[in-house]
């Protein structure tokens, strides 16, 4: 049903149906007669063993889709979960690197000028100047890049496609390393559609083969390997962006996020810009 409706990727999926096992296992009663009072028994349940409300959110979500779908295909007359709602408490703040040690990254990440490093180049320098999901980077198809223009067609979450502009140094990076891309496609394939080509069964590199290389990275940058993941550098690209300008809506769309709640978990810059702002130009602010 997901992966058919809202194209849903496989780890998506995964994801679903263990929400959904976990309930069912924990109810011990048959689906159709599942009320309001079961879900909220099971919400109090997972708040007893510690668990994050953003995990108890999403398995929330799980559960609203599916008993959505047994009421559009009239298995059921109604939705308990409709009227149920989890408020995310002490929400997190993304984690991200400052604008000078993103520059030490990129900067150690030139020296190395093997193939390995030219890869390793392209990966950081995609990853902080587009802001890209690392499933959508490592998945990238060598027609993704425009010869003519500086800009990336992404397919996203849900098969969307956007398309992502970069920046000249991402671009020259990828120029490099597309000149030794061959030399990393597996010898049992002639050629390879991707644009990180390696061995294995999707035929491109794996996310946490990237993360591996981004900590080593870092080790080399003399950051600390913890510090660092391609989500970080998500975040990070999305932080710059708007302490150096940009608005929600259109970091929205750059990020490939369906809805612009998502994007404002960002907003903590822009109060701090804020804040700065006030105490430097308010005639009050300094008594």
């Amino acid at each position: 049903m997901m992966q058919v409706e809202r194209g849903a990727s496989e780890n998506t999926l995964r994801s679903y149906f263990r929400d959904l096992s976990d309930f069912i296992r924990f109810q011990e009663l048959e689906i159709e007669k599942t009320e309001a009072m079961h879900i909220n028994k099971y919400i109090e349940n997972l708040r007893s063993k510690g668990m994050q409300s953003s995990t108890i959110n999403r398995r929330l979500s799980s559960l609203r889709q599916f008993f959505q779908f047994l009421n559009k295909e009239s298995f059921r007359k109604d939705d308990p979960t409709i009227n149920i709602t989890i408020s995310l408490r002490h929400k997190k703040l993304p984690k991200y690197l400052t604008e000078s040690e993103v520059k030490d990254i990129l900067d150690t990440s030139k020296e190395d000028k093997t193939p390995q490093g030219f890869r390793t180049r392209a990966i950081a320098e995609l990853l902080y100047c587009s802001g890209l999901r690392v499933s959508e980077l490592v998945s990238l198809p060598l027609s993704s890049i425009n010869k003519d223009r500086p800009v990336l067609i992404v397919i996203g979450k849900s098969k969307k496609e956007r398309m992502v502009p970069i920046g000249i140094p991402a671009k020259k990076a990828l120029i490099d390393y597309i000149g030794v891309r061959n030399l990393f496609i597996p010898s049992s394939a002639n050629k390879s559609p991707w644009l990180f080509p390696a061995r294995g069964k999707n035929g491109y590199l794996t996310r946490n083969s990237v993360s591996l290389i981004l900590k080593k990275l870092a080790e080399m940058s003399g950051i600390s390997s913890a510090r660092i993941s391609p989500h970080i550098l998500r975040h990070s690209f999305a932080s710059h962006l708007l302490s150096n300008g940009a608005d929600l809506r259109t970091l929205q769309q750059m990020l490939g996020h369906a809805d612009i709640s998502t994007t404002q978990i960002y907003t903590h810059i822009l109060s701090d810009k804020l804040k700065e702002t006030l105490e430097r130009n308010h005639p009050l602010s300094m008594t």
